[in-house]
């Protein structure tokens, strides 16, 4: 037996064997859902194995099955929201040709998602406190970086590519783009009345229908 954040793991010896397949996609899912929730909740260090094996309606030891240690499972959980978050988002900018309608398309996504489980939500804004209370996980989640901040770039290269930004201006609507679509992911605390407003403020400014410059 060893000790990974404080929970006990078993042996490697131990862990080999895998339930039936008919069993194992559908715990596997009751897994990664239950530590989404948790780490949401409850931020990487206060939560435990054991914590995540009582919500998913499993043992500690049928655990290890599936993950080798609390932050193999914390990456697991990442890699599978930042797949649903992402689908969703390319999906949504598959729905228009230019800036503004891919911008809008992924806001009302993330909308979307937010009221269907805010624990996706909840978790992002977690891992930006984890990555900066925890080495081990910063270390981790840097090598997936360059693939979201891609995704980012690509909306303003439509922008520029349609005559919407001028191209002198694309480090700044890079950074734009990051800032709202990660703000409004973020969404812990808000409710969804409020995301929408908030949402509606950032399309209408875009849109020029809600702010007059005076100058």
């Amino acid at each position: 037996m060893r000790k990974t954040d404080g929970d006990v793991q078993p042996s490697s010896a131990r862990r080999r064997g895998r339930p039936p397949a008919t069993d194992s996609a559908d715990t596997k899912r009751a897994i990664l859902d239950s530590a989404r929730r948790l780490f949401a909740e409850r931020g990487y260090g206060a939560v435990t194995n054991k914590d995540v094996a009582t919500a998913a309606g499993i043992t500690t030891g049928a655990l290890y099955h599936y993950v080798e240690s609390k932050l193999d499972l914390y990456l697991e959980v990442d890699r599978d929201m930042q797949h649903t978050i992402y689908t969703r988002f390319q999906d949504a900018v598959g729905s228009s040709n230019n800036f503004l309608g891919k911008l809008t398309a992924v806001l009302e996504a993330s909308h979307e998602m937010g009221v269907e489980d805010p624990s996706l939500a909840g978790f992002v804004g977690a891992v930006r406190t984890d990555t900066r209370r925890h080495p081990a996980v910063a270390a981790q989640l840097a090598r997936y970086a360059d693939a979201r901040e891609q995704f980012f770039v690509d909306i303003v290269d439509v922008g520029i590519a349609t005559g919407e930004i001028m191209p002198l201006a694309k480090p700044a609507m890079v950074e734009f783009v990051r800032t709202v679509l990660i703000g409004l992911t973020e969404t812990v605390g808000m409710s969804p009345e409020q995301h929408r407003r908030a949402i509606d403020g950032v399309t209408g400014l875009l849109r020029g229908t809600i702010f007059t410059p005076l100058d």
